[in-house]
């Protein structure tokens, strides 16, 4: 993650309506230094005043870009507003220069109680500057190279000319012109995979490719969660699916459309009787219920952990879909349509759904990833991405406290997977692939196994060292520097992470970066000289990530409860 280490100099800060000046002042996200804020959390917002304070933002995105030291052909669009519960506030924007998206362009600028601008992080540090906007390539052009140097995915296709949009790609130092191109082919998501592809506007020469079906993927099974009580709504004499009271989610039965149009034959459930399911898979209600559930409880976390409202903050639900193709061992977020699916699992897991509650706490914390830092799918961001998705899957479980499905730190456990497991947060190493050190070499390595980086980091961080049972499985957190120590508890460690990832990083931060934004956080929540950093810090050079930070000597600190705060299943 890029720091602006110094803001644009201008004259003390103003956040009056149509008045705002950034002063100078160091990055809020650089750690040393700051002044700490003990407890600092974030309030509840509702949908007019987050509306609000948008529009806020908006009218002051030109004095905020002109205080940046932004050129004039750049724009600043807020993409969301974080009040804290002292009064503080973050504003994130996208950037576009002369009319295109830029790509790694995002930014948040930090202001105290008083509206006085501290700092600001910065995906891509600085004013945009380009010889214009004129590509030697066509939309055709870009397309057709696009589908030659997509990796991801085999027999790859492009779509219609129109399918490549003209974008500044400003994620390496010096911005480029480029294109943004969409192609389909064969994948780990079967026929219809699709894949993002960049290449330069100029010479069609590839810059980034990264999968757009952000899901949990592998060779496992998937299991219901037992009887347990869902939301619905009645008209009439029928009930469907629909939950209003976590923004109107509906569960839809794809009924097998292919994975290129989802919803191709897509209907709602809907049923006269308020009994929904079997327990197996001889009722197509039952991957529905599970689904419908573990979102309820994905939303009701997000907002008794960190106030939150949905996905997007904005109290509206994503549809999700179930049943989607025939044989999908996968289950994916598309944020293009805010909405979510399931797949019913293959031969390689006895046909069992997708539909695991951590799957479901994993998928929709792509979308929140995606409606804040926005971490780009590729190199460490990439791997900090998944890494989020299985730390907030995680996290899900072991709120819901289900009796059929316990919080641990395994991923994918109930998927019924030869080796029992798609993925060890106290051990990523153990499947074979994922890593667990952080290595020079990490950016390179596919985003599902170099998320073990930030896996073993969060399980470090909440459980400290040495073997443990958790949810009635094995645990061991051994480290990278051989070092031992406590942890400070899975609910702080999620608070830190958590506000790291919606204050601090951007979509081009990369393991160094997310140290620097977990140990602002921790310093924002707990204090800049309390054990909670430094166990932050202890944990971060446990997977090869920087350095401890000295011990300020203030005694240990008090861990969050051994079972989390619940809800009932």
């Amino acid at each position: 993650m890029s720091r602006k280490n110094a803001l644009a100099a201008a004259v003390a800060a103003a956040l009056t309506l149509g008045t705002v000046t950034v002063a100078a002042t160091q990055s809020t996200a650089a750690a040393t230094g700051s002044a700490a804020r003990p407890g600092a959390g974030f309030a509840a917002m509702g949908a007019d005043a987050r509306a609000e304070a948008l529009r806020t933002a908006d009218r002051e995105a030109a004095a905020v870009a002109k205080s940046l030291g932004f050129g004039t052909d750049e724009r600043l669009v807020a993409k969301d507003v974080l009040l804290d519960t002292d009064g503080a506030r973050h504003v994130r924007y996208d950037r576009t220069y002369r009319g295109l998206p830029v790509i790694g362009g995002d930014l948040v600028v930090h202001y105290d109680a008083k509206g006085k601008a501290t700092g600001s992080d910065q995906a891509h540090q600085g004013a945009i500057k380009m010889a214009g906007v004129t590509p030697k390539l066509s939309a055709a052009d870009a397309s057709a190279a696009a589908a030659k140097h997509a990796k991801h995915v085999r027999n790859a296709k492009s779509g219609t000319a129109d399918g490549s949009t003209l974008v500044v790609y400003a994620v390496g130092k010096i911005p480029v012109l480029a294109y943004r191109s969409t192609v389909t082919g064969d994948g780990e998501a079967g026929s219809g995979s699709r894949e993002a592809v960049i290449v330069d506007a100029a010479s069609g020469a590839p810059l980034d490719q990264y999968e757009l079906h952000q899901g949990a993927t592998g060779t496992g099974n998937g299991t219901t969660v037992g009887q347990v009580s869902i939301e619905t709504t009645q008209s009439g004499s029928s009930y469907t699916l629909t939950d209003a009271a976590h923004g109107g989610t509906i569960v839809y039965d794809s009924y097998n459309s292919p994975q290129s149009n989802p919803k191709q034959n897509a209907r709602t459930f809907s049923k006269t009787t308020n009994s929904w399911g079997t327990g197996t898979t001889s009722s197509r209600e039952s991957a529905a219920v599970d689904a419908s559930y573990g979102l309820a409880k994905t939303w009701d976390y997000y907002k008794s952990a960190f106030n939150r409202s949905g996905i997007r903050n904005d109290g509206r639900g994503a549809p999700a879909y179930v049943h989607v193709d025939n044989q999908l061992l996968n289950a994916f977020y598309d944020d293009d349509c805010f909405c979510m699916f399931f797949g019913d699992g293959s031969s390689q897991n006895s046909n069992t759904p997708v539909t695991a509650l951590d799957v479901a706490g994993h998928e929709m914390s792509h979308g929140v990833t995606a409606a804040t830092a926005n971490l780009n799918y590729s190199g460490e961001s990439g791997g900090l991405n998944e890494a989020t998705s299985d730390i907030f899957g995680s996290m899900v479980e072991f709120y819901a406290d289900n009796a059929g499905d316990p919080g641990d730190y395994y991923i994918g456990e109930k998927l019924n997977m030869s080796g029992g497991y798609m993925r060890r947060m106290d051990n990523p190493a153990s499947d074979g692939s994922s890593l667990g050190c952080w290595t020079s070499s990490a950016g390179s390595v596919d985003v599902h196994y170099s998320s073990g980086i930030g896996n073993h980091f969060f399980y470090l961080a909440a459980e400290g060292t040495g073997a443990k049972t958790i949810g009635g499985r094995a645990h061991n957190g051994t480290t990278c520097n051989n070092d031992t120590f406590t942890g400070i508890g899975r609910d702080k460690a999620a608070a830190v992470w958590y506000r790291a990832l919606s204050t601090y990083m951007t979509s081009t931060t990369s393991y160094s970066g997310a140290r620097t934004a977990t140990l602002q956080a921790a310093a924002d929540l707990y204090g800049a000289n309390s054990q909670e950093r430094y166990l932050v810090s202890k944990a971060w050079a446990a997977v090869s990530v920087g350095t401890a930070l000295p011990d300020p000597g203030t005694g240990s600190p008090t861990p969050s409860p051994t079972a989390s705060p619940t809800a009932s299943p």
